[in-house]
């Protein structure tokens, strides 16, 4: 299945296109801990978490719409949340993953996942009852998928200065550097021009 990149719009207003590369890194664009993170916080609210569920990878469309979440549910969200956050910054730097974060995860990852089925026109859907349980346990599983696959060395944080968005490279050649080509590697290619231009012409 092709995975369609989200499209984020950034506090300056630009509006760019991003590929977190896996599910649970797709969550951290709810916010996070952290003064950066959490000026991008919409699991203040359950309305922010089906607005998420909406934009990102899972597939098919609707689930939004069918998806029940309660206070306690969207409370579990956002804590598991907070701790993929601290596990993808340790293990994009190399450093041991706490150990109190991965106990969040692992146990989010026990809980029932959602349930797909076929429908009537041999469409896939998502099979009725859909919860906020069932939501964190299929991301929860898809990070444990992720942290212990082949592209858990390949967690980074993107290469600019001001940039702290999280990604998987899941490109063959493995050597991607920034969130978005359209945002920062473009930003990276215009000060780099700069810089040679005034080299140059001795500016």
């Amino acid at each position: 299945m092709t995975v369609k990149p989200m499209t984020l719009r950034h506090l300056d207003g630009h509006v760019f296109t991003f590929d977190a590369g896996a599910l649970c890194l797709e969550l951290l664009l709810t916010g996070g801990p952290g003064p950066v993170a959490a000026r991008y916080e919409v699991l203040d609210r359950v309305e922010g978490l089906l607005g998420w569920v909406r934009d990102c990878r899972l597939a098919p469309d609707g689930l939004d719409r069918e998806l029940a979440v309660t206070p306690a549910e969207l409370a579990a969200v956002r804590e598991t949340r907070d701790a993929l956050w601290r596990l993808g910054l340790a293990r994009a730097g190399g450093g041991a993953l706490p150990p109190g974060d991965l106990r969040i995860v692992n146990e989010a990852a026990t809980l029932p996942p959602l349930v797909a089925r076929i429908a009537p026109d041999g469409t896939r859907a998502w099979a009725p009852g859909a919860t906020g349980t069932g939501l964190l346990g299929t991301v929860a599983r898809d990070a444990v998928k992720l942290f212990t696959g082949p592209y858990a060395d390949r967690i980074r944080v993107c290469g600019a200065d001001n940039c702290a968005l999280l990604f998987a490279d899941t490109s063959r050649p493995g050597r991607r550097r920034w969130c978005s080509m359209e945002r920062c590697g473009n930003r990276h290619k215009v000060r780099a021009h700069r810089a040679r231009t005034q080299t140059e012409t001795g500016g």
